[in-house]
């Protein structure tokens, strides 16, 4: 299904925490990158609470993983970083969180953005669902002219996303081929190193690229779900 998938010029991905689509789709926008799409990340949190270092402090951790994401992005060939910069674990949905999504849309105007699925079912992480419904709400709320439209008297105009990917999902509808880009996101894996201090988690990673991609033949792929939006 991905050969008939027509590139994105931008392709924006919007996730809770430094890491996240570094997970779930790096490979598959490093392999946009490589075919020309101008790629950004959009994070929601700092993930500032991701540790079990006692000696750590929130605004220290913040500065780190902000430098860790930017330098996992130098690896995946991402052009641009937006950081919402929320508290790791205090997101909510909310008006407020809609509107600084829909302002980063309206501002980077992607026409494909990808994002945690919302109706994965038993998702435990409140900030994973949040994320992906927030990317979702914010969608809606860029493309119509009189939502937060004080936005638009401050010189940004509206912008409509015509297609998303939802990462994470159990219910995927399309892959790509990421045999050649599977080594980039290894890459920016490791460059969270406040987080990822086990080999065998990259091993995993490898797994599972090869274990999606099996179905269909190939080496190594990320499979999303993929929604046309009227």
């Amino acid at each position: 299904m991905a050969e008939k998938f027509e590139l994105p010029k931008r392709a924006m991905a919007i996730f809770a925490h430094p890491d996240d689509a570094d997970f779930g789709c790096s490979a598959t926008m490093a392999l946009f990158a490589e075919m020309g799409v101008h790629t950004i990340y959009c994070l929601l949190t700092s993930g500032n609470k991701g540790t079990h270092d006692p000696k750590m402090s929130p605004t220290r951790l913040a500065r780190l993983r902000e430098r860790e994401q930017r330098a996992a992005g130098a690896e995946l060939g991402v052009k641009d970083f937006v950081f919402l910069r929320h508290d790791d674990g205090e997101l909510e949905v909310s008006m407020k969180l809609r509107g600084e999504v829909c302002r980063a849309i309206r501002e980077m105007k992607p026409d494909l953005v990808l994002t945690q699925d919302p109706w994965r079912p038993y998702q435990i992480h409140p900030d994973h669902r949040v994320a992906g419904w927030s990317a979702m709400d914010g969608i809606i709320a860029a493309r119509d002219h009189l939502f937060f439209p004080e936005q638009l008297r401050r010189g940004v105009t509206h912008h409509r996303v015509p297609r998303v990917l939802l990462f994470g999902t159990t219910e995927p509808n399309i892959w790509f081929d990421v045999s050649r880009t599977l080594d980039k996101k290894i890459a920016a894996l490791k460059a969270h190193t406040s987080q990822i201090r086990n080999p065998a988690l990259l091993d995993r990673m490898r797994q599972w690229a090869a274990t999606t991609g099996r179905a269909w033949g190939l080496e190594a792929a990320e499979a999303f779900r993929y929604l046309e939006l009227g």
